[in-house]
């Protein structure tokens, strides 16, 4: 049950590919590490009641979120048997087809790699302080519901 270091786990703005891109080849020296899992939120452009979203803008309660992700990642590598987990969720507004949220778990093995990467995603989205409020065409907005699987 070793402690892992944690960094802010935000981004203001979108997740760049070229980041993410960046992120995945800076393991292929972790030569132990068979697997990867990779999940990617993108803003939808969703049409709710006639109106199109066109972004999200993401706020949160950075402090209390990054003491609750501490606390499930703790968890997560209790859990399984991971190499590594990275999580980066933007702040700010993210326009509809760019991406938001970057979850990447990395193990020997792919059970543990693809369980622990679908479990922190379901953790941040029920658990953490982060809200999103959907922009409309035309300025006007709602504020975003997660829902589960």
């Amino acid at each position: 049950m070793a402690e892992h270091k944690i960094r802010s786990i935000f981004k203001q703005g979108p997740v760049a590919p070229a980041f993410i891109a960046e992120s995945i080849g800076k393991h292929s020296t972790k030569t132990g590490i068979g697997a990867h899992s990779i999940f990617m939120g993108q803003v939808r452009g969703d049409t709710i009641d006639g109106k199109e979203v066109i972004a999200i803008e993401y706020t949160a309660y950075e402090e209390l979120a990054i003491a609750k992700f501490h606390e499930i990642r703790q968890e997560i590598f209790d859990k399984y048997p991971l190499t590594c987990l990275h999580v980066h969720h933007s702040l700010g507004r993210v326009s509809a087809g760019e991406l938001c949220l970057f979850v990447f778990a990395s193990s020997a093995h792919r059970a543990a790699a693809t369980s622990a990467c679908g479990e922190v995603v379901e953790r941040i989205k029920a658990d953490l302080p982060i809200w999103g409020k959907e922009l409309f065409a035309g300025e006007s907005y709602q504020w975003k519901e997660n829902k589960p699987l």
